[in-house]
């Protein structure tokens, strides 16, 4: 039985699965509480099809730092690394 980490966290089993996968706190946060936590999807276009821009907004959404210096290849690399 997974712990409760508190209403911040959506889905504890998953979280809880991250985090001994070796993910940050932060970043299995923030997959715990997607809508769909737990569920699996693969439909997200991969960042290459992505334009920069789009690129750029999500790196801005998880808080990337340096991210309006960054070219297309370097933000991809951030988000994937994040």
């Amino acid at each position: 039985m997974a712990k409760n980490h508190g209403p911040s966290i959506k889905n504890d089993e998953q979280y809880e699965a991250l985090r001994d996968e070796g993910m940050s706190k932060e970043k299995a946060a923030r997959i715990a509480n997607t809508p769909n936590a737990g569920k699996k999807g693969g439909k997200a276009r991969p960042y290459e099809e992505r334009t920069k821009k789009d690129l750029y907004e999500q790196a801005k959404k998880i808080g990337i730092e340096g991210r309006s210096k960054m070219n297309k290849s370097e933000l991809i690399e951030a988000l994937r690394n994040h």
